[in-house]
């Protein structure tokens, strides 16, 4: 009689792949100063503000925060905003970013330049500026209008609602969108419209037909983006709101913060709702950009360029139009306020002086301050690249089983507004005593910021990702490549100006942030944007505009020196 011998079985073991390390390295750090912040801050939203309560859950700071009078007009004066702005920014950004990236436009890559300055210009000065334009008293357009057509006052109230509508999408709305978008157009294989102007569609047909379709990933990612930012939105409405009684969700947040006493557990509670809102529209993104594919990079890509021909001239007098509206015209407006003797006032007698300039330069806080600043912003980037491109590359190009935890994780920084932000790290630094030293440094700092632009410098490295396909890394490997040979000859140089983009914006998230580094400052760690702030609260407006064009030089600097080393890398090349 045969018998039958049954191999024995294989013990399993688990594997310890250099990917589960990596990626179990990144998860447990964003677990740590991500998620870990977020608990505390929804945990101190039920903790009663009585000390002698102390050791117990309470509703009261929800009570409290929803009893506080006007948060029912905050709320839909919020949402009212975020969504017209989004309304008349989008269709903008998306028609001037294919203008850019797929037709024969002149000038396209100075004219994109141009966005990336005005992303670049801090708020604060910015709404200065416009403040000069627009003003109802003392307006330059305002007192230009009324005495060419005899009225009491110009028609313009930078103090509104519309005034605080415009400033967004004249400033950062559209530029932001161009700056997200236009790598993603120049990324479009050009055969995909040659084949649906073979099968009879028309130029927009071609665009709405089956450019906008492969483009959702990216466009979902954008505009979710968009709407997220949007609702933390803060410095332009501190200042244009309170004079006509307008605040929105986080001023609503940061008045109860700075109420006597703080109500901050209030203030976790509103943040808390802000929280439950965006975590399902994080969900919906995902679930809308992982249904299919959308690779449209591959080594078959052809990338010509759309004729304009009778519409170039047309083309290039509105794309340069609104890049001077949200460049030029503000940049103008902050400079001309350093030099005003008395902000806003040009019938005074020899308005024009020199004088901030030199007492801003001869300050050793501002030298101190101007250091802080480049070590934060360079430390931000290097940092921000680092970590941003681990995650999207995990999220994106590799089976790592925690990819969707990574991807989740990677968007709460967004959800929650900046100076709720930094007291949930101020709480993280001060309750561990391994982190404990690093309160107040340089380093804590870095942490914030990159932190901050988790968001914004993930998505966009994974919205150029999505869009590669997998045969440009599969034919490296079958001919022998390493993963590292692959990466380093392959995705890197198609990368590097997504790469370069993203340091660009850490840097200048980092020169320019305000609220999520609040905290966590020193008067030895102090960057310029607290510096202006503090300006700004003793009323030296001039100063603070002459702060804000260091800063704006500063970035503009940084961000000209990331183009030009992008010039010669990615898929153009």
């Amino acid at each position: 009689m045969a018998v039958l011998v049954l191999p024995r079985p294989l013990a399993i073991r688990p594997r310890f792949t250099p990917l589960s390390l990596v990626g179990g390295t990144a998860l447990a750090i964003l677990l740590l100063v991500v998620v870990f912040p977020i608990l505390l801050i929804v945990v101190a939203s039920f903790q009663p503000a009585n000390a002698a309560q102390a050791g117990g859950l309470s509703i009261e700071p929800w009570k409290a925060a929803l009893r506080d009078p006007g948060i029912g007009a905050a709320i839909r004066t919020t949402l009212s905003i975020v969504l017209l702005q989004q309304a008349l920014s989008f269709p903008v950004a998306i028609l001037i970013a294919w203008l850019l990236a797929r037709t024969d436009l002149p000038f396209s890559r100075t004219l994109e330049f141009m966005f990336w300055v005005a992303f670049f210009l801090p708020a604060l000065p910015v709404t200065l500026g416009w403040i000069l334009l627009l003003d109802p008293q003392f307006g330059v357009i305002n007192s230009f209008i009324a005495s060419l057509f005899s009225l009491p006052r110009g028609p313009f109230d930078i103090y509104s609602f519309w005034g605080i509508v415009w400033v967004h999408v004249a400033s950062t709305s559209v530029a932001v969108k161009v700056m997200l978008l236009t790598p993603s157009f120049r990324n479009m294989d050009s055969s995909l419209e040659e084949v649906a102007r073979t099968c009879g569609c028309s130029r927009l047909g071609s665009i709405t037909k089956v450019m906008l379709p492969v483009m959702t990933p990216t466009l979902v990612i954008v505009l979710v983006l968009a709407i997220i930012f949007g609702l933390r939105q803060f410095e332009v409405e501190a200042v244009l709101g309170p004079p006509k009684d307008i605040f929105i969700f986080s001023t609503k947040i940061y008045r109860l913060i700075n109420r006597d006493p703080p109500l901050f557990n209030s203030a976790m509670a509103l943040s808390t709702v802000i929280l439950a809102v965006l975590v399902p529209l994080i969900v919906l993104q995902r679930w809308l950009t992982s249904r299919r594919s959308y690779a449209i990079v591959s080594g078959r890509l052809q990338t010509a360029k759309v004729r304009l021909r009778r519409w170039r001239l047309p083309a290039l007098m509105l794309v340069l139009g609104i890049a001077a509206i949200t460049t030029i015209v503000p940049s103008v407006f902050l400079l001309l306020g350093t030099f005003m003797k008395l902000f806003g006032f040009f019938n005074v007698a020899s308005p024009w002086t020199l004088e901030h300039w030199g007492a801003v330069f001869r300050d050793p806080i501002m030298l101190k301050s101007l250091r802080n600043t480049l070590t934060l912003g360079f430390g931000a980037a290097v940092a921000g690249v680092a970590v941003c491109s681990v995650v999207g590359y995990l999220v994106i190009r590799t089976p790592y089983r925690g990819r969707a935890s990574l991807d989740f994780i990677s968007w709460l920084p967004s959800t929650l507004p900046g100076i709720i932000l930094s007291l949930g790290l101020l709480w993280l630094f001060l309750a561990s005593p391994v982190l404990k030293p690093l309160y107040g440094s340089m380093a804590a700092l870095i942490v914030a910021s990159v932190i901050a632009s988790l968001t914004l410098g993930t998505q966009v490295i994974k919205s150029n990702l999505v869009q590669y396909g997998a045969e440009l890394e599969e034919v490296a490997r079958i001919s022998g490549g390493s993963w590292w040979h692959t990466y380093r000859k392959v995705m890197l140089p198609l990368t590097t100006p997504v790469l370069l983009l993203v340091a660009a914006m850490s840097f200048v998230l980092a020169a320019r942030d305000l609220s999520t580094v609040s905290l966590l400052a020193t008067s030895d760690t102090r960057p310029l944007s607290l510096l202006q702030l503090d300006f700004m609260v003793e009323g030296r407006y001039e100063a603070a505009a002459v702060v804000g064009v260091l800063v704006v030089v500063i970035t503009t600097g940084v961000a000209l020196t990331a183009r030009l080393l992008g010039r010669n890398t990615g898929i153009g090349q």
